[in-house]
């Protein structure tokens, strides 16, 4: 239903019939409900991909899906030469840093566009520089990216304290949204956790 609103409201037949025409009709539905808004959160059964793969870890040892079970995941797929990802990552640094405490886990995934990305003391020296102080997985070799079918530079996967993919946001904006999702999906879990 606010799909349908969300299309009238935003005369999104436009957006969707360019959708269509460039990336076909799944990706392009799958991208618009994706992006409607926060309260349409995916309820769908897809797990958290594997993150194995990455050819270092920064901030952190390596993670894996099974090891977050119990945490509010966003998993963040960036490359430090990215303006869109300039743009993001202050968002995804302040959404790191003020939900810790309450169980939320960001885990940057640098993938690179360019090969001078893939330099681990170029990377480190951004990280540093960027402030991050969330775990990052060098994906040199793109084998998270295939994982999580990503094909996008931002791109942020929510996850629940279940382990399941809840929303998904491609490129910048929308980050009020965002922030609801990963308040919501905090609250879900609280409330999975609290005695009864």
């Amino acid at each position: 239903m606010n799909f349908i609103r969300y299309l009238r409201r935003s005369k999104g037949l436009l957006l969707l019939a360019l959708a269509v025409a460039l990336v076909g009709v799944p990706k392009a539905v799958n991208y618009l409900i994706n992006n409607v808004d926060a309260e349409s959160f995916n309820q769908s059964d897809e797990r958290m991909p594997s993150l194995d793969g990455a050819v270092a870890w920064l901030n952190s040892p390596p993670l894996t899906a099974e090891g977050l079970k119990g945490k509010v995941v966003l998993v963040d797929f960036w490359t430090y030469d990215c303006v869109n990802c300039q743009r993001s990552l202050p968002y995804v640094n302040q959404w790191a840093k003020k939900y810790a405490r309450d169980g939320l886990v960001v885990i940057g995934v640098h993938t690179p566009e360019n090969a001078y990305e893939k330099v681990l003391d170029n990377v480190r020296s951004q990280v540093k520089k960027l402030d991050i102080h969330y775990p990052v997985a060098i994906d040199n070799d793109y084998r998270i990216w295939r994982a999580f079918d990503n094909q996008y530079w931002p791109a942020h996967y929510f996850f629940d304290a279940t382990g399941k993919v809840r929303y998904s946001h491609f490129g910048e904006g929308r980050y009020d949204n965002q922030e609801k999702v990963i308040q919501a999906l905090l609250e879900e879990a609280r409330g999975a956790n609290a005695p009864t």
